[in-house]
């Protein structure tokens, strides 16, 4: 990836955050936002990854009225962008923030169930004998 399309890729994303929040009216819009922008080499297309905050109903109904917005949005974006040609938008369900609170959730349930982690060098390989770990003989 260029400079260039890494430029333009963060600007799409402040701007198209921007029109979501302030110029699309649909109610199917719940509390969604823009995490990443990949832009093609040819800034024809842009890939626009969507993290949605709530169930998968809520997520779903999200995509769809983006999806559904993508021209009214392209037609906003027009005057903000200088360019010849507005990129055709791609929008994406981005689960990555859930699926980093599902991995802390699964961690922190493991360090619960184990209770306090012992010190090291107690009861590790030196006590059953090994030679080249620390204490042994």
């Amino acid at each position: 990836m260029s400079r260039r399309t890494r430029q333009v890729g963060e600007f799409l994303r402040e701007e198209l955050s921007d029109i979501i929040r302030r110029e699309v009216k649909d109610p199917r819009v719940g509390f969604a936002s823009l995490t990443e922008v990949d832009v093609s080499d040819d800034l024809r297309t842009a890939r626009v990854y969507v993290s949605v905050l709530g169930n998968d109903e809520e997520r779903d109904a999200t995509m769809a009225a983006l999806r559904s917005a993508n021209g009214f949005i392209r037609h906003h974006l027009r005057p903000r962008l200088r360019m010849r040609q507005i990129p055709e938008l791609e929008f994406r369900d981005d689960r990555s923030m859930a699926h980093a609170a599902e991995i802390a959730q699964a961690i922190q349930d493991l360090r619960n169930h184990q209770g306090p982690e012992r010190p090291p060098g107690r009861g590790g390989a030196a006590a059953a004998g090994d030679p080249g770990a620390e204490g042994g003989s």
